[in-house]
């Protein structure tokens, strides 16, 4: 009998729309190390503890009980907190899922990511059973990205290199935040980046909202980004103008 591997999750959605191809089941890790000022789950961030501890099999057999709703493209996603925190659960869960013939989506933000032993081993492991990244460049530039994410983006900007080199499909997402991301400068430094890789399948701009603001408030943190309103609809268009979102078009074909 194998041991069951567990993780620590914050929470699970039914029936996500906006977080991979079709209908997805989501599971939310618990934990991360970056502390992004737009973030909208700071109760994701304890490592360690927070959340609930669970078995690979329990969210397996918890996803299947909505797959039929999920049509041809759905499938399991799992989202964060930061999912490559904990790889060990991630791969037990993707390769339980593969063998049910289960689409597999991971979003991320990448900062864990290391070519050094033993992450990478791990991670190259995870990649045969992962179908998609939807990968969060937060910021191309490396001073503003600690600004906005209290850490750097060299390693970031690493593994999107990485995938491209073994022609992993990736969603780029970028969350468009005035005084902070929405500068054409940016933009089209992000563009330029985004072009020098090969497997990118979409690119999708977020435009930063306060949804998630009141959780700041009950767990007693200042919100950064306090009087900052969302991007309007003349900034969301230049910056889907600037990264050449409409060039992006493989993932309805896949």
């Amino acid at each position: 009998m194998t041991t069951p591997v567990i993780g620590r999750i914050h929470s699970t959605e039914n029936f996500g729309t906006v977080d991979g191809p079709g209908v997805r089941f989501i599971v939310f890790t618990q934990g991360c190390r970056m502390r992004c000022q737009f973030c909208h789950n700071p109760d994701t961030w304890k490592i360690g503890s927070g959340g609930r501890e669970v078995t690979t099999d329990e969210v397996l057999d918890e996803a299947i009980k909505y797959r039929s709703y999920w049509g041809e493209k759905g499938g399991i996603t799992v989202s964060g907190g930061e999912p490559l925190l904990q790889l060990e659960f991630l791969t037990d869960l993707f390769k339980k899922a593969k063998e049910k013939g289960i689409h597999t989506t991971i979003d991320t933000c990448g900062k864990p990511f290391t070519r050094e032993e033993p992450f990478f081993s791990e991670f190259q492991e995870l990649m045969n059973y992962t179908d998609l990244l939807l990968f969060d460049i937060k910021h191309i530039d490396n001073e503003q990205h600690k600004l906005l994410t209290s850490l750097g983006n060299e390693n970031i900007l690493e593994m999107a290199q990485y995938l491209s080199e073994i022609g992993k499909p990736v969603w780029i997402r970028h969350v468009l935040v005035p005084e902070r991301s929405d500068y054409d400068e940016y933009l089209i430094r992000l563009d330029s980046f985004i072009k020098t890789l090969n497997n990118v399948d979409k690119v999708e701009v977020l435009p930063y909202h306060t949804m998630g603001k009141y959780k700041w408030d009950e767990l007693g943190l200042a919100y950064p980004l306090e009087g900052i309103e969302p991007p309007k609809e003349d900034r969301v268009a230049n910056a889907k103008k600037l990264l050449h979102v409409n060039d992006y078009q493989r993932y309805a074909t896949r």
